[in-house]
């Protein structure tokens, strides 16, 4: 880990919501300027492809994936996505969640693994990467199983597992012992802390354990980009963001000198 290239860091735009409703474009400048090398999408804001595209590009920055309702990748909602992606530069799709009619028993899992390996396979012709992101609902047993892990054994390797540490923490889930059963598939990783006694903790202040989680993703998980999230309403959400930032930067240093 001795002087490791540092990962690309990325912030999920969610954060920022009430602010890319009223500038996008300008939200998106902030994040260059606090120093983010990517952005992550949750919603366009009704602004076309071509938009976004030149967005990204007048602000120097990076798309980092976007996150998008598995609903937009069934049918012949599929090929709009993936053109809508080309066109912004985009390669990484990520499903931030499940309806419950597609998690509500084993069986209903199995059938969306199933799902979600044609679309991977679909799209990989264009270029494109599939990945799922938890909550906690995803490490509920079901009949003795963790819905989690059976996605991931049933899903093909490049399925990305797009963990965000803080909800596995919050789930009492070994989030080093996830990444390292499923190597290779962590290409973005979400960058969120936990604490069990301060809800409003930055990142390294809470209960991540973030030099083995960083070394994990370093040498296992083949990780490129961290995406960083904090949604807790308190101050300035720019500074919040920038702060966990530096945070950031800072455990990595510390694990690679």
């Amino acid at each position: 880990m001795k002087n490791a290239k540092p990962p690309r860091l990325g912030v999920q735009l969610y954060c920022l919501r009430d602010d890319c409703a009223k500038d996008l474009a300008g939200t998106i400048g902030k994040a260059a300027e606090m120093g983010y090398d990517g952005v992550e999408f949750a919603g366009y804001f009704g602004h076309p492809a071509r938009e976004i595209r030149k967005m990204l590009s007048d602000s120097g920055i990076a798309v980092a994936g976007t996150h998008i309702p598995f609903e937009t990748l069934l049918g012949d909602e599929l090929m709009k996505t993936v053109d809508f992606n080309l066109e912004t530069g985009n390669s990484l799709l990520i499903v931030p969640g499940l309806r419950e009619e597609h998690r509500s028993s084993l069986d209903a899992w199995k059938r969306t693994a199933g799902t979600l390996n044609d679309i991977a396979s679909k799209i990989a012709g264009q270029g494109l990467r599939l990945g799922y992101h938890n909550h906690t609902v995803e490490f509920a047993k079901m009949d003795g199983q963790v819905p989690y892990e059976l996605l991931f054994s049933l899903t093909r390797p490049e399925f990305l597992m797009q963990l965000d540490l803080g909800l596995a923490e919050e789930a009492g889930m070994d989030a080093v012992g996830l990444l390292k059963r499923y190597p290779g598939r962590g290409y973005s990783i979400h960058a969120k802390e936990y604490s069990r006694t301060k809800p409003d903790a930055y990142i390294g202040e809470g209960d991540v354990r973030w030099g083995e989680i960083i070394r994990t993703c370093a040498e296992v998980s083949g990780t490129e980009w961290y995406i960083v999230e904090y949604e807790m309403q308190k101050g300035d959400a720019f500074e919040n963001l920038r702060t966990c930032l530096e945070n950031f930067r800072r455990l990595f240093r510390a694990e690679s000198t």
